[in-house]
């Protein structure tokens, strides 16, 4: 019962860091990467869908997003999301591919962009901890109701420690790497 319970917290926390690193591709960083358009959508036969979906999407230079559509008749579609997305990038069609220029963030943007990376990693520090208080009140659950013993519970409550300790040194990490990522010229 008490591993079930440790082993769910485990993967809560893993799934907080996953949606960090996700949550970061997202984040343009100066060099081009795919994953910047992840959250565009195309008005495609009424539906919004993904980018990726409608279009192979590389990076061929490190300040080049190339967007090759499968159905040409997309294009105008995928260009007008990116105009309308808070990207702040100018598409540039030939009417084959769409390419996009990543231009050199400014200082002030740097800073912007460090302080949104910051405050997605508070907020998976906080729901970390919040996996945590919910996993410990289980615990006190299963002693109360179940007659595990105090021994059992405190033991399982350090090891909860330790799982939130680890992670939060794993956001810290995925945390300065994006930062370091931005600052770079």
């Amino acid at each position: 019962m008490i591993a079930e319970v440790l082993r769910d917290a485990e993967e809560r926390m893993l799934k907080g860091v996953d949606v960090l690193r996700k949550e970061y591709a997202t984040i343009r960083a100066g060099r081009a990467n795919p994953g910047i358009l992840d959250k565009v959508m195309v008005e495609y036969y009424g539906a919004p869908t993904p980018i990726n979906q409608l279009a192979n999407i590389s990076a061929p230079e490190p300040r080049l997003l190339v967007i090759q559509a499968w159905e040409k008749s997309v294009l105008p579609a995928i260009e007008r999301a990116i105009m309308k997305s808070d990207l702040g990038l100018n598409p540039s069609s030939d009417g084959v591919v769409i390419r996009l220029i990543i231009p050199q963030l400014t200082a002030e943007r740097r800073v912007e962009l460090v302080k949104k990376v910051k405050k997605e990693a508070e907020e998976a520090r906080v729901a970390a901890r919040n996996v945590r208080r919910d996993v410990n009140d289980r615990l006190k659950k299963l002693e109360k109701d179940h007659g595990a013993s105090k021994d059992e519970i405190k033991r399982a409550q350090e090891d909860v420690q330790k799982m939130t300790d680890k992670i939060i040194k794993e956001i810290e990490y995925v945390m300065k790497t994006k930062e370091s990522e931005i600052t770079e010229v």
